[in-house]
């Protein structure tokens, strides 16, 4: 099935044109037929619009590739809910900025996938369409705030798409269903047209990203999305970048408090590498010390001010994934308080930078455990997320890719972090390590004893 091959190959079997674009987007709908009812990834399925796309003359780099987008962002003519009820007034006037660059690539849009109530969770359910399944087992969930993308990217629905990532939603469902993601630096991805809005004081920690099954299919989707955009505050206009990815210095970080198999991955991946012939570095750990709990303040404490007055007494419209993460704010974000933190923010991300050269890339856990059953996490769920928070506190680029399963089958993956604008280094080190571990990842499965160090946390 043309649906099953890698958004790469797919395009390459358009150039030679042993498959048409609209032989490409009815394999991907006749999966969504198949699939969809188990896996629930959808909001909304575009399926004429996508024929009728399919049978036009396309152009550009992405020309019939079929393609899906999370519900935060902008469809022309279509409700972006965002995960919510409260929002089911909320039709676009026109396309997000992400969403447009895909078209005028010539990608064809099968749908708009679904999410957690105000991206506010690491599990997609709302009140709209319910819980969406992970598509190895659809008794566990495939993570969030992305998880509709990640599952339906996962299942062959999608061929690849956009997401967008505050706290880890882009690489947490990546990493439970075996897929890559990339979240960038603020601003080199255009998040115009998503909402929540990329504008606020905690803003500079959320980014739009691609989303797709392997780290090939992930550069050809930051080629296309990657660009100035005048509707995001921090965007900037940053050249494409070709960096010497064999210079790449790789480091391992291990947060504490990380499940084994966890650990494990990052291990193992940091070992790969380095018998590859990539320098080893130290890092100094210390150096990313608080900067979880500066991040809490921002994205639960002072969010959760916010979305308690809008959600005031509509709340029992309101999804379980809307309002748990409201249960875990701990102070009020008064105006000096929130000066404080930001000025702790940048002065800690100053010091990091310092440190971390260009050419540094840290190797990390990609969560702190890997999918899990519907509402049942192994761990209390901010302390699960430890490992991505800072990539979004500072505004660093991170991504997952899949390095192999846990001891229930599930996958596990590996997370790559690196310095602003190094982008491109990461998609590239991620080219290099999916080479080196090889496509059997899927029966690679990862415990401590697979890797030739002692596991134990460096913060």
């Amino acid at each position: 099935m043309w649906n099953r091959l890698p958004l790469w190959r797919m395009r390459e079997a358009l150039e030679r044109r042993e498959a048409s674009a609209a032989e490409l987007v009815e394999a991907h709908l006749e999966e969504i037929e198949k699939t969809n009812p188990r896996v629930n990834a959808f909001i909304e399925i575009l399926a004429e619009e996508a024929r009728r796309r399919a049978r036009q003359r396309l152009e550009g780099p992405l020309a019939g590739i079929p393609v899906t987008v999370k519900d935060s962002f902008d469809l022309e003519g279509r409700v972006t809910y965002c995960g919510s009820l409260l929002r089911r007034e909320e039709r676009a006037a026109r396309d997000s900025t992400a969403a447009a660059r895909l078209k005028a690539a010539g990608a064809v849009i099968l749908g708009k996938t679904s999410c957690p109530e105000f991206l506010y969770y690491y599990e997609t359910d709302n009140r709209i369409i319910g819980r969406t399944n992970h598509p190895w087992n659809p008794e566990f969930t495939p993570g969030g705030s992305s998880g509709g993308e990640a599952a339906a990217i996962a299942s062959f629905m999608s061929a690849g798409g956009v997401g967008s990532d505050g706290g880890g939603s882009i690489r947490e469902p990546a990493h439970f269903c075996g897929i890559c993601g990339l979240k960038p630096t603020p601003g080199r991805v255009g998040a115009g047209g998503h909402w929540p809005v990329i504008g606020h004081p905690g803003g500079f920690m959320g980014v739009g990203g691609p989303m797709a099954r392997t780290a090939r299919d992930v550069r050809i989707l930051f080629e296309t999305l990657a660009g100035w955009d005048v509707r995001d505050p921090f965007s900037a206009p940053v050249p494409w970048r070709s960096p010497e990815i064999r210079r790449t210095k790789i480091a391992l970080w291990l947060p504490g408090g990380v499940r084994p198999e966890c650990a494990a991955a990052a291990v193992r991946a940091a070992e790969r590498l380095w018998q590859a012939g990539f320098e080893k570095m130290d890092f100094d750990a210390r150096l990313l010390e608080g900067a979880h709990e500066l991040w809490r303040v921002l994205f639960v404490d002072l969010l959760t001010q916010s979305l308690r007055a809008m959600t005031a007494g509509r709340e029992q419209e309101c999804a379980w994934t809307g309002t748990a993460l409201m249960q875990e704010a701990r102070e009020t974000v008064t105006t000096e308080r929130l000066l404080a933190v930001l000025a702790e923010r940048d002065a800690a991300r100053a010091r990091l930078l310092e440190h971390l050269s260009e050419e540094a890339v840290l190797v990390a856990p990609a969560f702190g455990t890997a999918a899990f059953p519907h509402r049942q996490p192994p761990m209390p769920i901010l302390e699960a997320a430890r490992p991505l928070t800072p990539a979004n506190l500072f505004g660093l680029p991170a991504m997952a890719v899949p390095a192999g399963v846990n001891g229930e089958g599930m996958p596990v993956g590996v997370q790559l972090i690196g310095a602003p604008y190094e982008d491109e280094r990461l998609i590239g080190v991620a080219e290099m390590y999916e080479e080196i571990r090889g496509d059997a990842w899927r029966n690679e499965t990862l415990s401590p004893s697979t890797t030739n160090s002692t596991i134990s946390p460096t913060a």
